[in-house]
């Protein structure tokens, strides 16, 4: 029989009952206390999606994010569990993406030329490569690198959730977050991992810079920052789409280097 949860429960006492006691009554009021979390991913990873995904598909997936960071969440640990249960609602919708196989294999072919060259021009030569080198190097035109970038965009979205490679598990995201313990290797790759990922940041544009942290930091949606930056919608789309295939090319590469190392 489930025991009646009490009126009026503060957020650590709802914490305790679900954790201590199993008290399903608690779970539900934690669900529903942090459900609009899922809105506000699941309407951020909607823009720029193809017509044909369902954001209620979206937001479903998002829910099972929800409750599995609820079961997982460590709730002495002091730490912010909106911060911890977005990766995880983010996390899950990804997966259902890639189930559903929403993002043809000709565009992640084009999506990993553009990131392969980003990362060999920028290797070599230490700094910002311009659209002109890059297009230079793929041998199109700079035109045909806009649309490009323009069929891409819906990949970014996943940004540095995707998989290093297609055959691994092991995300981008989770070479920078490891909540499990780590042994001193561990600590001199994330260190190595981070710092790149610093590096690769300083090796943007401005205006892809202001875009990476208005989106990731400020928490902005792409509209929004158009209004802010008194671009278009589809010229921050472009910036943002380059800002994450610069970065997937420095990880990668450091990754890469690691390994080698190991």
């Amino acid at each position: 029989m489930i025991e009646p949860k009490a009126p009026h429960l503060s957020n650590m006492e709802m914490w305790e009952k679900w954790k201590e006691e199993q008290n399903l009554d608690a779970k539900k009021a934690l669900i529903e206390q942090y459900l609009p979390l899922v809105d506000y991913v699941t309407n951020r990873m909607a823009i720029g999606l193809p017509k044909n995904v369902s954001k209620d598909d979206l937001a479903s997936n998002g829910v099972m994010g929800l409750i599995d960071a609820i079961d997982k969440f460590d709730y002495k640990r002091g730490l912010q569990f909106e911060t911890y249960a977005s990766w995880r609602i983010r996390g899950a919708i990804i997966d259902g993406l890639r189930q559903g196989d929403w993002v043809p294999r000709s565009v992640r072919e084009k999506a990993k030329r553009i990131e392969e060259a980003y990362q060999h021009l920028e290797q070599q030569y230490l700094r910002s490569v311009s659209d002109a080198e890059i297009s230079s190097y793929l041998q199109v035109s700079e035109k045909e690198f806009t649309v490009m970038l323009q069929e891409i965009a819906v990949t970014t979205v996943c940004s540095l959730e995707d998989p290093i490679r297609e055959e691994e598990s092991e995300t981008r995201l989770s070479l920078l977050v490891d909540e499990k313990a780590k042994n001193p290797d561990h600590k001199v790759h994330e260190f190595y991992l981070k710092e790149s990922l610093v590096k690769g940041i300083e090796k943007l544009t401005e205006k892809e810079r202001i875009v990476v942290s208005l989106f990731y930091y400020e928490e902005l949606s792409l509209s929004e920052i158009a209004e802010v930056m008194s671009l278009s919608p589809s010229r921050i789309s472009q910036l943002h789409s380059k800002a994450i295939l610069r970065l997937r090319g420095a990880l990668s590469k450091q990754k890469d280097q690691l390994m080698q190392n190991s």
